[in-house]
């Protein structure tokens, strides 16, 4: 995330600072997974504001019409960088919670499946959108927010994601649409 050269994100000890406040849990929610909680950055008034910014400085400038924010964790950056970008935040939730006529998507997990719900006329055919959560895993859950964001006629411009798992190759599910990540941990971090 560069702007004319300089590093947005990395400038300032901002990704230090951040880094410093995720919390790893051991075995949750089941043995073997360390688990990176982001609640601790969440309850920092700075490093929510130095994640939101360097959020927004990355998609400023390049007309983003709406923020797709999926349930739930995606639902406090995304309307967050919404407003920040003067672009309208439309929530992805989970069957049976939106009120009028919805798109669904059903999409295959490790173990099972599950699907996703958008209103009907929550994006405008040709809309340029950034699809936001907090993690990126497998990447199953944003290739189908993407696959409800084109059934709209929208186009998606970009992911982003607080923190990124790499190990578990969720990039390669969503294409060779641009993903932003301002952390990225491996196996073992």
């Amino acid at each position: 995330m560069t702007d004319g050269g300089r590093n947005l994100w990395d400038g300032n000890g901002r990704r230090e600072y951040v880094d410093a406040l995720m919390r790893n849990v051991p075995n949750f929610p089941k043995p073997g997974i360390l688990f990176k909680d982001i609640t601790p950055m969440l309850g920092d008034a700075k490093a929510l504001q130095v994640v939101l910014d360097a959020l927004a400085e990355h998609f400023l400038g390049q007309g983003i019409d709406a923020v797709v924010g999926i349930e739930s964790r995606g639902f406090i950056f995304g309307a967050a960088l919404a407003a920040r970008l003067n672009a309208g935040f439309v929530p992805v939730r989970k069957p049976g919670k939106l009120p009028a006529k919805v798109d669904t998507v059903s999409y295959t997990l490790e173990y099972g499946s599950n699907s996703l719900e958008m209103h009907k006329d929550a994006l405008r055919p040709g809309a340029r959108v950034v699809i936001m959560d907090d993690l990126l895993a497998t990447g199953g859950t944003a290739a189908a927010t993407a696959e409800l964001v084109r059934k709209q006629g929208a186009k998606v411009e970009a992911f982003a994601f607080v923190v990124e798992l790499t190990f578990l190759d969720g990039r390669k599910k969503l294409g060779d649409v641009p993903v932003l990540s301002l952390l990225t941990y491996g196996a073992d971090e």
